[in-house]
């Protein structure tokens, strides 16, 4: 038993920081102007996007600069939309990690009863695999959008 609250709680610790993970910010852009990441951790919408010292404002959004020196949406609209999947993903990661707690609380309120253990013990091993999954994700989402 006491192995079993060891490998939970190992888990829920490393979850947890995995979730705020948030990629180191390139020294070309001010310490200001940071776009790794903005409320609770999550990262803004436009982190994969070109911040820069361009013009007046050194924390413009450039984005990717198309031929008529504006935005070039056609490459700006995947990289917005894998920072707004990177957002889903880490709120999905802390839903699962809400889902662990309850299952535990289950756990503690089921009393001895078999039916009640069952379905506290299968909603915490789901709510695992759901966080696995949703790391995995958001890591492959950030080498994905870091790589573009």
């Amino acid at each position: 038993m006491k192995l079993t609250r060891v490998f939970l709680i190992s888990i829920f610790i490393s979850m947890f920081c995995g979730v705020f993970y948030a990629l180191p910010v390139s020294a070309a852009v001010d310490a200001k102007c940071d776009t790794s990441s903005s409320f609770l951790g999550f990262p803004t919408w436009y982190k994969y996007l070109d911040v820069g010292a361009k013009g007046e404002d050194p924390c413009a959004i450039i984005g990717p600069i198309g031929d008529d020196k504006g935005i070039d949406v056609a490459k700006a609209a995947p990289r917005i939309g894998l920072a707004i999947i990177e957002i889903l993903l880490r709120i999905s990661g802390m839903v699962a990690v809400a889902f662990i707690i309850y299952g535990g609380f289950r756990y503690l309120t089921s009393q001895g009863e078999p039916e009640a253990y069952k379905m506290a013990q299968k909603t915490i091993i789901n709510a695992l695999v759901g966080l696995v999954i949703a790391i995995l994700a958001v890591t492959i989402v950030s080498f994905v959008g870091a790589s573009l």
